[in-house]
């Protein structure tokens, strides 16, 4: 094994063990300690390839964001039916933010302390384009199908309905009075429900 591959290797087990330990405790609550031991390396080691939490914790968040992304993007700018892109959004969103429930809170996080790391989200050669969703969204006003309504309220009321059950996860199971497989099962059924309540607000 060569010393490059080697280290991609290490690498890669250093981001899957801090995304379980992520998912486990989240940001605050994790430890670079507890990390290290995940991935069956000293913490000198873990600190040679992340000098920090919050760059370990941004790796792991890029290397998640690149699965989703190209998946989003693909979705918007595919020939699908307008109602059927809403549904795939739907369902590709909830079925990665499941696997990845960490990222929402961490998007928010970033969102309000490190405006450079999001910046550089922009620029990622996959970062969804809305483009041809405003434009289809445009043309079903215009042949009667749906009602007047901005493209982009229209993208961000589906936004927020995936993303603030996530966000607000522990709030909710409180007041719903659900343990988290009830829960996680709430969230799957949102696939559909998300799709039907917006499909069915729009349409005329």
């Amino acid at each position: 094994m060569t010393t490059d591959t080697k280290n991609l290797n290490t690498e890669s087990e250093i981001l899957n063990a801090a995304k379980r330990i992520f998912q486990l405790k989240g940001m605050d609550g994790a430890r670079m300690q507890e990390i290290a031991d995940e991935a069956n390396i000293n913490k000198s080691l873990l600190h040679y390839y992340y000098r920090s939490k919050q760059l370990l914790f941004e790796a792991v968040f890029k290397s998640a964001f690149s699965l989703l992304a190209p998946q989003l993007n693909s979705v918007l700018n595919d020939d699908s039916p307008l109602f059927d892109k809403i549904r795939n959004f739907t369902n590709n969103y909830i079925s990665f933010v499941v696997k990845h429930p960490y990222l929402p809170n961490f998007i928010i996080q970033e969102l309000n302390k490190n405006p450079e790391f999001v910046k550089n989200l922009l620029a990622e050669r996959h970062f969804p384009n809305i483009e041809k969703f405003s434009s289809q969204v445009d043309e079903q006003i215009a042949e009667g199908v749906i009602k007047p309504i901005k493209p982009t309220q229209l993208l961000i009321n589906i936004i927020a309905l995936n993303l603030f059950p996530f966000m607000a996860a522990p709030l909710l199971k409180g007041l719903l009075k659900v343990d988290d497989t009830t829960y996680r099962q709430l969230m799957e059924d949102r696939k559909t429900e998300v799709a039907d309540f917006i499909i069915n607000a729009i349409k005329l």
